[in-house]
Order: C-alpha cells, then structure tokens, then sequence
C-alpha cells in the first residue's frame, strides 16, 4: 500500500506583513510613529520589514507633520499612532495635509476585534460604550476610512486606502485592530500582486474643445500671462508646465503655495505673483495683462491678501487638475491638466510682448544697507546671507510668519526644494516637516528658517533629527512672540515667554548624535556661524538662534497684515 501524499498548508501572509509590503510598494521607507498599547503588535510587523524603518517621534502632532513634510519630498508618507489618544492628537496635522493635498497614510492601532459591538468600555476612549469618535472626527480630514476589524475584508481595505490615497492625493485612516496584525489569513499571499493605478484619461472630443477655445482666447491676447499655482504637484502636471511656458513665450509667474513648484532659473521668470506683496514688478505685469492662464491656483483670503487682488474673470483662464474655464465661461470638465497643457503648447502663437515689457520695466533688487559694526543684525541682512547657502544640493523649509515673505523674496537655484504650508497656515508645522522632509530628502541639506513662537509648539522633535543624523540647519528668529499675529491685530496674547533655544537644543542633544549651537547678535557673528555649520559641522544639525527686533519685519508682511486684518474685521452683511 503506498503512503498517502500529505500537501504542506499553505503559507499565507498576515495583515501586518501586508501592510508593510504595500507601504514599501508604494515608496514610503520611513514610518513615523507613537507607540501605544493598540499599535505594539502592529510595530513588530512593520519593523520586521527589511526595507522600513521606524522613526520614534515625541508626540503624534510631529509624527503628522513629519508625515507630511516626507509626502512632499517622496509623493507619499505614513504615520502610526494608538487609539484615540493618539488619533486625536494627530488629527491636526492629517487636516493639514488634507488642505494641502497630500497623499498621508494614517494608521491606528484599533480595539480588539471582539469589542466591536459590545457594552463595554475601553481605555483611551471618552467612555462611552461607543468608540467610534475616532473615526468620526478623521472621516472630515480624510477622503477614505478604513476599519479593519475582521481578517475576510482586511486585504480589501487596506489596499483600497492606498490606492485612494495615491489616486486622489489626500490622507487616508487605516484602523486596525490590535488583536489581528500577526494573523494569517488565505486573501494574504506571500507576494502580493503589485499595485496598478490605473492612469487618468481626459474625454478627448473635450479636450480638443478646450484646447481649441483656450488657443483662440490666447492667440488674440496682446500680453498673456503665465500663474502656476499648489495644485500643480496634484496634477503632477510640472513637467507639462515648463512644456507650455517654454512654447507660448508668456511670463512666467507663481502663487506663493507653488514657489518650488516652477524652476526660478527660467529667462522668462518673473518672481512670485501675491497681490500688493508680489515681487517687485511681477504684480504690475500680471495685473495689467489682457489674459492670464491660471494653472492650479487656489485663491483664499490668504492668497488674495484679503480678497484684494486686482484679477478680471473676463480675462482669466482657470486650469484646474480636471477642469478648464475660460473667462465667463465655457467650462471643460473631464480635461486633465497635464494632457490639457501639452496639447495647447502645440496650438499658441509664440508671445515675448508682457516678458519685454518686465524687461524694460524691472530694476534689480536692491541691496540691504550696510550693518556697523557690532550693530544688531537685521532680519533683511539675515535672510541675504541665507540667500547664499542656497544650492542645487539645498531645500527651504518656511515656517508659518513672517519666514514666509522673507523666504518668497529668495531666488531658488535649480533643483533647490522649497515647503511651506500655505493654506492650513499652522504654526509648529515646520519642525515636524523638516524631519520628515530631511529623512526624505537625503540628497540634500535642509534649511528652516523658523520663528521663536511657532517653535515653541512642536520644538521637542529636534530629539529626533538628531536621532536621525540629519544634517538640517536651522535658523531660530527669536523677536520675542507672534509678529505675523501682531501686524494683523495686536495684543499682549502675542507676546511669549524667551527661552534659552540654544540651551534647549544643547539639552536635548544631551551629547548624543551630532548637534551644534549657536546665537547670533551681529552680522560678524552670522557669517562666522554659517562658515562653521557649512564647514566644520557640516555633517551635524546646527541650530543657529538669530535674535532680531521685536518690529523688525519684511515690507510685505506689514502691507499683508494690514490687508487680512481689514478682511477679518468686515462687518456683517446687512440682514
């Protein structure tokens, strides 16, 4: 009699392990994380992956934003934090990334599978038997949610949380119940079957229409303009951009939230496009063209300067990721910017007018008088030397404040990155996106230019860039409070307690890692301390104190202030 044949089981994969795959799939090698009794099992797959690392960060709001700063550089990022606890405490950040379209996995440790649906009541909830605020509170800064608390639907969840994400760009929630990560289940192969997104396509017969209107609306225009705006990363439509810009000849100008998006180094660059704060002359040339071709702008009343810019509908054309619309009207839905731009570059007469005009009009930049000695520095003499630290090898990271004008009016080498968080405007958010845009960005040195107060909210994650060995340097502009809060309403709320930020950082560095400090008083000082963080602590994180005047401010941020405090101050409509 022969021996019967005994077929070994197969061997399945379990949710952590799949997670882990999918996020390496997709490009994350960094996962920024808070570890708490929901999430450690979870933790233990993701680690086990050779090709992910695991960042510690001190609190979930940094663990966010250095999510954030990651999807920036990388196209994607991801964060773990525990239930609600931690959930809450990230939210902040995922709604920034929302605002600014970018693609940011959530994950949270869950319940127990066995809770759901029961009376009892868990620890880090509000107590009630309903634990579901979590998800209720992530379902308005996220454009998918996924509870995985059951293995049969786990696959299906988790991979179509990715893939919306990458497929709408915005953030995503993955719960998953801290009973089911170790668990292998059939749906989970060993080597799952890789992702395929499946490519946008515009409805052709109104892509032609399109093209067509906007051509005919262009080709009679004596000075068109060129704006590109933030929601050009979302269309991954740059390449496509430079294609139109370089065809039709225009100016070419961009919205404060795109300034990194658009090579400043072109011939026909003219500076950032921001109203009564634009760069000098690009204003007047924007706003005295007879057509402007928008390209992915968003216009609040940030952007607008409180609703003040002097742009006609009649004379715009407005290019949204899927949809085109040319002054009044008509309107083109179903029309991907991308495919929109490189069809029109093919049907506009070339047109230099508008550029010769900036031309004969434009005077360089002027320089900032000279500093005596030992006299206190200046925030315009600081922020000329950072100019010159400025490479192809470097990127900006501009912190809510006034770093945004001061940063705007830098001239960015090619390849140079730039970040700054336009539409949310949170402040603390660069600490955070500089670690994770640092741990992205390993190519370059990263350089923050932060105020005192917006550090004192998330300052705790330098422990991490050091833990790291990121070689970051950072630029504390210590004025004593709020000074952007100040110019649009003062108060005494807008003054802070000092501290000693060198001493602070020189605490936590606490002699491990590489950290080196400074404080600045003088331009004497400035230069000494740049020499030394690009020389002899190149390889460390240098965090260099600027103390400044507490009214030392840019023109720009005096004039916008001024305008969004009118906006703010409008009285109500009339009943």
């Amino acid at each position: 009699m022969e021996p019967a044949i005994v077929t070994p089981p197969a061997f399945h994969s379990t949710v952590g392990s799949h997670l882990a795959r999918r996020l390496v799939e997709v490009g994350v090698r960094d996962v920024f994380s808070v570890p708490g009794d929901f999430n450690l099992a979870l933790l233990d797959h993701l680690i086990a992956h050779p090709q992910l690392n695991l960042i510690g960060c001190c609190n979930e709001l940094n663990a966010g934003y250095a999510a954030d700063g990651y999807a920036r550089s990388k196209g994607i990022g991801a964060c773990v934090v525990t239930f609600t606890v931690g959930g809450l405490s990230i939210l902040n950040a995922i709604a920034g990334a929302y605002s600014e379209n970018l693609p940011v996995i959530c994950i949270a440790g869950g319940p127990n599978s066995n809770d759901y649906g029961t009376n009892r009541i868990l620890h880090h909830t509000i107590g009630l038997s309903d634990f579901s605020q979590e998800l209720r509170c992530f379902q308005a800064v996220t454009c998918f949610q996924a509870v995985v608390n059951n293995l049969d639907d786990s696959h299906e969840l988790i991979d179509t949380a990715i893939s919306t994400a990458l497929k709408e760009s915005k953030p995503v929630y993955i719960s998953i119940s801290c009973n089911l990560p170790g668990i292998p289940h059939p749906t989970f192969v060993t080597d799952p079957v890789p992702f395929t997104i499946a490519p946008k396509v515009s409805n052709p017969e109104g892509l032609i229409a399109a093209v067509e209107a906007t051509a005919a609306f262009l080709n009679k225009a004596v000075k068109p303009v060129i704006v590109g705006g933030p929601k050009l990363r979302v269309a991954k439509a740059q390449h496509a951009f430079q294609e139109f810009a370089e065809a039709s000849g225009y100016p070419i100008a961009v919205m404060p939230a795109a300034k990194g998006l658009v090579t400043e180094q072109h011939p026909h660059f003219i500076g950032t496009y921001w109203g009564a704060v634009s760069t000098s002359f690009c204003g007047e040339i924007v706003e005295s063209a007879d057509a402007y071709v928008f390209v992915g702008p968003i216009f609040n009343d940030y952007s607008s300067v409180g609703y003040s810019l002097l742009i006609k509908k009649e004379k715009a054309i407005i290019v949204q990721p899927n949809r085109v619309t040319i002054a009044d009207g008509p309107s083109f839905g179903c029309i991907f910017m991308a495919d929109f731009l490189t069809a029109l570059s093919k049907k506009l007469k070339r047109n230099t007018t508008a550029v010769e005009n900036y031309r004969r009009i434009f005077v360089p930049q002027g320089l900032p008088l000279k500093l005596e000695k030992d006299e206190p520095i200046r925030v315009n003499v600081l922020f000329k030397h950072i100019q010159g630290l400025l490479s192809g090898d470097t990127a900006v990271i501009a912190e809510t404040g006034d770093s945004w004008f001061n940063c705007l009016k830098l001239r960015l080498p090619e390849n140079c990155g730039y970040e700054f968080q336009m539409q949310y405007g949170s402040i603390g958010w660069s600490v955070g996106a500089t670690l994770g845009y640092a741990q992205a960005a390993t190519n370059k040195r990263v350089i923050a230019c932060i105020g005192d107060g917006s550090f004192q909210v998330t300052a705790q994650d330098i422990s991490t860039m050091i833990r790291c060995g990121q070689k970051t340097i950072i630029f504390l502009i210590n004025n004593g409070g709020y000074t952007i809060e100040v110019e649009i309403h003062d108060g005494p709320y807008n003054v802070i307690k000092n501290w000693d930020y060198t001493r602070f950082v020189e605490a936590i560095h606490n002699g491990e890692g590489k950290c080196w400090t400074a404080k600045v008083r003088t331009e004497e000082e400035l230069t000494e301390a740049m020499a030394t963080a690009t020389g002899a602590e190149k390889d460390s994180l240098c965090f260099i104190e600027v103390f400044v005047h507490k009214d030392d401010t840019s023109k720009e941020l005096l004039e916008w202030g001024s305008r969004v405090a009118a906006a703010n101050s409008r009285p109500p409509n009339p009943q």
